[in-house]
């Protein structure tokens, strides 16, 4: 009796995973559809989840407009979005590695004050990074969407949240074994953090990645645009064009769906053991 209990919640629960999925799938699935129809189709007040006739029109459009160059959108983030990523490991990981495993006076004062900028709306420092991007005449090029926000506060937190939770006795043997601070750093935190490390260069990539409002203010010719802010754009030349929207849309989610399902296990491993919690 007791097994057909558990047998009978287990199938319960897998439903109720089943449902609360396809609710959260369906309007990717939808998406996808509709990027696949005619103008006429994606247009109608019907929804229908099969595309008849199923056509490529869309993304050819979208591809190959000369006054929406969206594969040169895509590329300006990709380059964008991937420069920014390793640039926040470079200047997050040595901070929070110093602000975890060394002990100096001021380290608690200075943690608190770098987790205390994230309470800052992001919003203020719009006019701010703006003047200053001015003054390095970075505007309309893509330093101005890779730098400004490369030493943000969340990657020394994250990091560090990892660096504490390392054995004390790995560096105590590496001194031990003459090795100065920045040998073990580079020998031994850096590869037990991996985890943490991919977790980090996701999370930034897909935050400069969706970053839609920046772009906008710094990007002004549309060959430097970035995809959200192009796309953007292109929402409000075609706005009844919804083929045309889906289609941009799905070019936009490809690369972070294949860079997620590549990274996912280092993803898993590195929230886990980082003490973040969604």
């Amino acid at each position: 009796m007791t097994g057909d209990v558990r047998r009978l919640r287990r199938t319960l629960l897998h439903l109720v995973l089943a449902v609360i999925a396809a609710l959260y799938l369906s309007p990717l699935v939808y998406m996808v559809v509709t990027s696949f129809k005619t103008r006429e189709a994606a247009g109608s007040t019907e929804p229908r989840w099969v595309p008849d006739p199923a056509t490529l029109d869309a993304y050819r459009e979208v591809l190959g407009s000369a006054d929406s160059p969206a594969l040169r959108w895509f590329l300006n983030s990709l380059a964008a979005a991937t420069g920014h990523a390793v640039l926040v490991l470079v200047t997050a990981t040595p901070a929070a590695y110093a602000l975890a495993r060394l002990r100096f006076r001021g380290r608690n004062l200075l943690f608190g004050t770098i987790v205390a900028t994230l309470f800052v709306p992001p919003v203020v420092l719009l006019i701010p990074n703006f003047l200053i991007v001015n003054e390095l005449a970075w505007v309309d090029s893509l330093p101005a969407v890779i730098v400004p926000a490369a030493a943000g506060a969340f990657g020394v937190f994250f990091l560090r949240q990892f660096f504490i939770t390392l054995p004390g006795e790995l560096e105590e043997a590496a001194e031990l074994d003459g090795g100065n601070r920045w040998q073990i750093f580079t020998a031994i935190a850096l590869p037990l953090a991996r985890p943490a490390l991919v977790t980090l260069f996701l999370l930034s990539f897909l935050t400069n990645w969706n970053d839609f409002l920046w772009p906008l203010y710094v990007l002004l010719s549309p060959e430097s645009l970035t995809l959200p802010a192009g796309l953007g754009n292109f929402q409000s030349a075609n706005s009844v064009r919804y083929d045309l929207l889906m289609a941009g849309a799905v070019i936009a989610s490809v690369p972070v769906i294949v860079i997620y399902l590549a990274a996912q296990r280092w993803v898993i491993e590195g929230i886990s053991r980082s003490g973040l919690k969604g």
